[in-house]
């Protein structure tokens, strides 16, 4: 892998904003789901006892523990804890500086809180994988401090545990709709199924519902190869596999998102996804230009050899395509038909021949993991170990030691869940990693995951209608905001929000009363008039038929749904949805009615003591304000808005942050520049000095020499003179002698 700092960036953005709609959505759900008048009251989770504190934190770890200490009451705290959260992670989605490790932690500890007492409304694979993420986010996220350094050499190694989750996320996705043995899966008809029959459905739902069978068909192969096929390439060391891997993720869950409603979950998986990219692909997709790098001086050498190198990755990047490609025709025996334009699709395989190779991979897939998480550990550990300074090396090497061990420590803990799916390799794991993850289960570190194992309602999509009466005779349904009911009302798009009473209520269609004790209690809120319960079937409580008076009857049906047939002249029906009555789900009862009375103390729902008195201290006050204020929001709206304005938020401090980088570049460049012209004009001026001192120099020499030639002169006329004086001494004593 390359520098990951922009995907690391993204990766702890999303998870501010996923933060965000988790806490929110479950706020605006407290009162009628965990309220002292709620259908399961979180209150009775929490059992008085005389353990200490640190008893009580040991067996549930949730601060709900504190509640009393506050003034508050549970439904209180759990209020008070979502706020809490969403305010948080709302600040980190707007101010990048807050999302830090500390952040972080304080955001999963605030959900795990939740999640200790939420029962079967909060315990769906997506609450799981919320928490494991958020775990690993305090790994990856910085902890910013004045002297802390922003260059973290073990982001990759941290950050490569998020690649290895979203790997058994999607492998085991794929794999336990094979070990299922649901015949809609083998026969590769389950996708004309699951667009009627999931849980909250979309518009887009019905026209993707009209497609033919046989493209539908191919669907279900492309499920296959995305999740468990393309998974392996997330650790292919060929960057174009991690890319292509990444794109195809990409494709599968926009296809859910645009087709359901999975509240967070699918934006979750995408988030994992970011694992898959670099810096230099992420600037491209920016338009960024890359950094610039130095060039070799011997760019013959290099090149040719990077030529040599790009052919042989090339030949090996679509040797692999080739043979995925090979092994899709060979297993799915797919067919052209030109005449029915057409593609077939079977499953060429047996359930027998899938299990050998489930146990042929599973093992090495484990050892894939290990060979890529040690490149990542010695790669990170060579990096510390070039730092400058002794100080910041040895800094740097003891934050690569803490890093790596607890990278490890999660990797292998991971095994205990992703083995499930095949008990030899699960029976072969060392004993103390099973001992490891048995202390630390209760904590949601780690989890196994597998979705849609069985596709359910092949026979029509099972669907539960609650009946309200006055006089026993004139009976009227009771519709909910988000299930289908209501035959003519198109499916709406709720996502990211969760409504968690509807989504149990798809789950209480498909068998009988007595699996989902939670309905019992559901009946008698409504005969009582509960309006937190009422809110959860209808925010504008106006809309609910019994808004004035309770009904003094309630009953439940069950129906199959079947969305509605195209016309054969192209038109569309007026109706989305068509149903048959199958049978009675719950009988007729009332306040008082004996099997509804024996149906809440064989489970349990019935107060047995009455709940604390309203606290008039300034927190509860401040928390029923606002709740009254938000109480009559659509939970959907609610959401969008507040990522709307954070969101919003965080696009201007971007903007302005860049401008002030580019006021300051551009007043770096002038200093640089006035600099650079007075250094210049120094330069000129020194050199003119020189210029004119070595003039005068020259001038100076000059002169001398000029006098030296003079004096020379003088000297050899003055020689002259005497040799003419001495030359006419000599002819006199000549002439004397003569004489």
């Amino acid at each position: 892998m390359g520098e990951i700092r922009l995907p690391r960036h993204m990766f702890l953005w999303c998870l501010s904003a996923i933060y965000m709609f988790a806490f929110a959505s479950l706020y605006v759900q407290i009162p009628g789901l965990y309220g002292n008048e709620g259908l399961l009251p979180a209150r009775w989770t929490l059992r008085v006892s005389d353990k200490s504190l640190l008893e009580q934190l040991k067996d549930s770890p949730t601060l709900l523990w504190f509640g009393p200490r506050l003034g508050l009451d549970t439904q209180q705290c759990m209020e008070l804890l979502s706020l809490t959260g969403a305010l948080i992670s709302l600040m980190a989605l707007a101010v990048p500086v807050l999302r830090d490790c500390r952040v972080f932690l304080v955001l999963w500890i605030l959900y795990l809180s939740l999640y200790q007492v939420g029962q079967v409304f909060l315990y769906f694979q997506w609450d799981n994988l919320l928490l494991e993420t958020g775990f690993l986010a305090i790994l990856i996220a910085p902890m910013n401090m004045p002297w802390s350094s922003k260059v973290r050499l073990n982001d990759n190694v941290t950050f490569w545990l998020v690649r290895w989750l979203l790997f058994r996320l999607m492998f085991a996705s794929g794999v336990v709709k094979l070990t299922s043995r649901c015949p809609t899966w083998w026969g590769l008809t389950a996708m004309t199924y699951h667009y009627e029959t999931q849980c909250l459905p979309t518009s887009l739902a019905w026209f993707a519902h009209q497609l033919p069978v046989w493209f539908q068909k191919l669907s279900v192969v492309g499920a296959f190869v995305i999740e468990i096929a393309v998974s392996f390439l997330f650790f292919s060391p060929i960057r174009r596999h991690r890319l292509t891997a990444f794109y195809m993720q990409i494709l599968l869950q926009v296809l859910i998102i645009l087709s359901g409603n999975y509240n967070f979950f699918n934006i979750l998986t995408i988030t994992l996804c970011l694992s898959l990219l670099d810096d230099q692909h992420v600037n491209a997709l920016l338009f960024r230009s890359p950094p610039k790098t130095e060039k070799s001086t011997d760019s013959l050498t290099q090149g040719s050899l990077q030529t040599l190198l790009y052919g042989v990755v090339l030949m090996l990047e679509i040797g692999v395509y080739a043979l995925l490609g090979y092994w899709i025709v060979l297993y799915f025996d797919l067919q052209v038909d030109w005449e029915k334009k057409n593609i077939s699709s079977k499953t060429a395989f047996t359930y027998f021949e899938f299990t050998e190779f489930l146990k042929a991979v599973t093992v090495p897939s484990i050892w894939m993991g290990v060979m890529s998480l040690t490149w990542e550990v010695i790669a990170a550990m060579f990096k510390s170990a070039c730092v400058k300074g002794f100080f910041w090396r040895l800094w740097s090497t003891i934050q690569w030691a803490i890093m790596a061990t607890a990278t490890v420590s999660m990797f292998a803990i991971s095994l205990v869940p992703y083995t499930y799916m095949e008990n030899n390799a699960h029976n072969e794991l060392w004993p103390g990693i099973r001992k490891a993850f048995e202390v630390t289960e209760r904590y949601q570190l780690v989890s196994s995951y597998g979705l849609f194992r069985r596709m359910t309602g092949v026979g029509g999509r099972p669907e539960v209608v609650i009946e309200g009466s006055m006089d026993r005779n004139t009976w009227t349904e009771i519709e909910f905001m988000y299930k289908p009911g209501n035959m003519t009302a198109a499916p709406t798009v709720v996502t990211p929000h969760q409504p968690r009473l509807d989504w149990q209520m798809w789950f209480a269609a498909l068998g009988p009363n007595t699996q989902s004790p939670w309905f019992n209690s559901l009946l008698h809120r409504l005969l009582q008039g509960k309006q937190d319960v009422i809110r959860l079937i209808q925010t504008d409580v106006s809309q609910y038929p019994f808004s004035k008076q309770p009904p003094k009857y309630l009953r439940a049906h069950r129906y199959k749904y079947w969305f509605t047939e195209q016309k054969k002249d192209g038109s569309f029906p007026k109706r989305w949805w068509r149903r048959v009555y199958v049978d009675e789900f719950y009988p007729i009862v009332h306040l008082g009615d004996p099997y509804l009375e024996r149906m809440l103390d064989q489970h349990g729902l019935k107060d047995k003591a009455p709940s604390r008195r309203t606290s008039n201290a300034w927190l509860p006050q401040l928390l029923r304000h606002v709740r009254e204020h938000v109480r009559e929001i659509p939970a959907p709206l609610l959401l969008w808005t507040l990522f709307s304005a954070a969101a919003t938020v965080c696009l201007l401090h971007t903007l302005f942050s860049r401008k002030h980088r580019h006021l300051e570049a551009h007043r770096d460049g002038n200093t640089d520049k006035e600099s650079t012209e007075k250094t210049h004009s120094n330069k000129v001026e020194e050199d003119e000095k020189k210029h004119v001192e070595e003039n005068e120099v020259g001038t100076k020499e000059d002169s001398e020499v000029d006098d030296d030639g003079q004096e020379e002169e003088e000297h050899e006329e003055e020689g002259e003179r005497e040799e003419e004086v001495s030359s006419e001494e000599n002819e006199e004593d000549s002439l004397r002698k003569r004489k």
